[in-house]
């Protein structure tokens, strides 16, 4: 065990700091005749709706927990951040609930819902062409002009606030047998998982990531966080390219397993919650319930578990594209006869 992992004390005292500002978002069974013959009957589904949370995502968790963490001459200088949109939309509300400046550097690639709602919290944006102009950006400012640096997803003030989430799925459904949830940094699932580990050490916990960018996946297989050459997915929530040493530390510790799901299969798992739970969702939020019909089928067969609804934000027009896409790849999920 690291020294520097949350323990359930760490996790709980971070609810009681963060709970004047977000928001305890629903857990709610999940039932249709359809789920019945995609998943069987026995199977037990619920849904964490995390897209509900302040900012549409997970991510004001973690965001908000830096920033809390933050002395006053280090909110008077403010913080900077580096995201393809939803961490950056996190880091601003989070500046902004503690009276702080933001200066954030945003990926030329982010959707330009994400940067408008980023702007509107007041946050100052900064284009990069790619991450790693970006980074070194955010390290010149951390440098120059001593702000801040709220990492997205590595980090133990990430992993006590997104642990939160973990300990709201227990506290709500105590019996779970599994929980699923979408990887991308890994800084959702592993806080998440050690909170569930710590209050339901039987749960399993199975993480999901994209074909096309499975860093944590090959971090698994390789016993150490590695870095991508290549990325291809139209998650791009789910699409840092590499690992890190504190979040696949906990990731490996927790989570039991990681599955691999295409963009087709995301698409059709969008298509569905929104035809089953009249739920308009980004991709990233498809994953788990993606994993869940495909390779995770027979695996949850029987079992009470909690897909994890990470996020929606995501503009109209992409996601009428992505929602065409995913209605002409459902068929996909039908049960295998």
């Amino acid at each position: 065990m690291n020294r520097d992992w949350p323990t359930l004390s760490d996790i709980r005292a971070t609810q009681t700091l963060l709970a004047p500002h977000l928001v305890r978002t629903p857990m709610v069974p999940w039932t249709s005749p359809t789920l019945a013959r995609l998943l069987g009957e026995k199977t037990k589904p619920f849904l964490k709706l995390e897209l509900f949370q302040m900012t549409g995502t997970f991510k004001a968790r973690g965001a908000l927990t830096w920033a809390l963490s933050l002395n006053p001459e280090q909110r008077a200088r403010g913080i900077t951040a580096v995201s393809a949109g939803n961490h950056a939309i996190a880091a601003a509300f989070a500046a902004k609930a503690v009276g702080a400046p933001a200066r954030i550097v945003v990926l030329k690639s982010a959707n330009p819902l994400r940067l408008a709602m980023a702007r509107d919290l007041g946050a100052e944006i900064i284009i990069a062409e790619n991450g790693p102009e970006g980074f070194a950006i955010a390290e010149r400012l951390v440098k120059e002009d001593g702000l801040t640096f709220i990492h997205p997803f590595d980090g133990p003030n990430v992993a006590r606030g997104t642990g939160t989430l973990g300990a709201e799925i227990a506290d709500d459904v105590p019996d779970l047998d599994a929980v699923v949830v979408a990887i991308g940094g890994g800084g959702l699932a592993s806080g998440m998982a050690r909170a569930l580990k710590l209050l339901q050490p039987n749960c399993k916990i199975y993480g999901v990531e994209p074909v096309g960018a499975p860093s944590m996946r090959r971090s698994f297989d390789e016993g150490a966080p590695v870095k991508l050459d290549r990325i291809d997915t139209i998650a791009d929530s789910l699409a840092p390219p590499m690992s890190l040493p504190y979040s696949f530390g906990l990731a490996r510790a927790h989570i039991d397993d990681i599955v691999l799901v295409d963009d087709d299969a995301m698409c059709a798992a969008l298509a569905l919650l929104q035809a089953e739970a009249k739920l308009a969702v980004e991709p990233a939020a498809a994953a788990a319930t993606a994993a869940a019909m495909g390779p995770l089928r027979e695996r949850l067969a029987g079992s009470r578990v909690c897909f994890v609804v990470c996020g929606a934000n995501i503009d109209a027009e992409t996601y009428s594209r992505l929602l065409a896409r995913g209605e002409r790849a459902r068929p996909a999920l039908q049960p295998h006869r």
